[in-house]
């Protein structure tokens, strides 16, 4: 009864055409009434920058309230969190059943997913292997590393549902030739043009996006 009552549970997909479609399923709904004179709602907002595209958007009562997630953009799938929990327990952190504030006032709380698992005394060398590993594909790719310095909280999310996009990686090492450039280099875009214009290969061995993943040339970023 209460389910049959209810609108706009299923849709009918949009087949005019193939970017239609796209867009069709790549498209966000604000539940608020279309015949609200508010318009704060309709407008962008900045944490919407390089998630939700600021142009596709409906004419009518539906503008503003009807988005679409930008081009590049993707949602995540979620991964396990015990991998994660078990190399920080590897990696010196310090359990919470451990942690006295009197004694390491400067220590760094630990969130994986929201809970507080524990705490760490040298939060700069754990982000940076993190983030190493993460680059390598040791860690996947859509796992989001987040360092609050002022808050002293170091946030590690795998679950499902945000919203990340890629970004190109640029070189922060201070002793490198390459400082302040960015990672990703001519041969790659050679590689990248060499391996579409080849025949279709079963080994797998193609350059693409994966490839710039794991070489580190492109990392995924969320809101946070």
């Amino acid at each position: 009864k209460a389910m049959s009552s209810r609108a706009g549970v299923s849709q009918v997909l949009n087949r005019y055409t193939y970017s239609s479609t796209l867009s069709h399923l790549r498209r966000t709904n604000t539940p608020i009434g279309r015949d609200g004179k508010i318009a704060k709602p309709r407008q962008l907002h900045n944490t919407h920058w390089g998630l939700v595209c600021p142009a596709e958007t409906p004419e009518g009562q539906a503008c503003g309230l009807v988005k679409n997630l930008s081009l590049m953009s993707c949602i995540s799938v979620g991964t396990s969190s015990e991998p994660i929990l078990y190399f920080l327990e590897e990696w010196g952190m310090e359990p919470l059943e451990d942690y006295v504030p009197s004694t390491s006032p400067d220590s760094t709380r630990v969130f994986v997913n929201g809970v507080w698992v524990g705490t760490h005394r040298e939060p700069s060398s754990l982000v940076d292997t993190m983030r190493s590993l993460r680059r390598r594909g040791d860690i996947s790719p859509e796992v989001s590393i987040i360092r609050d310095i002022r808050e002293k909280e170091f946030k590690i999310f795998t679950d499902a549902g945000r919203v990340y996009r890629p970004l190109f990686i640029v070189d922060d090492d201070p002793e490198s030739e390459t400082h302040g450039e960015l990672k990703l280099q001519k041969e790659h875009i050679h590689n990248l043009l060499n391996s579409e214009y080849d025949d279709f290969d079963d080994s797998g061995d193609s350059y693409n996006w994966s490839s710039l993943l794991k070489d580190g040339i492109v990392e995924y970023v969320d809101a946070e």
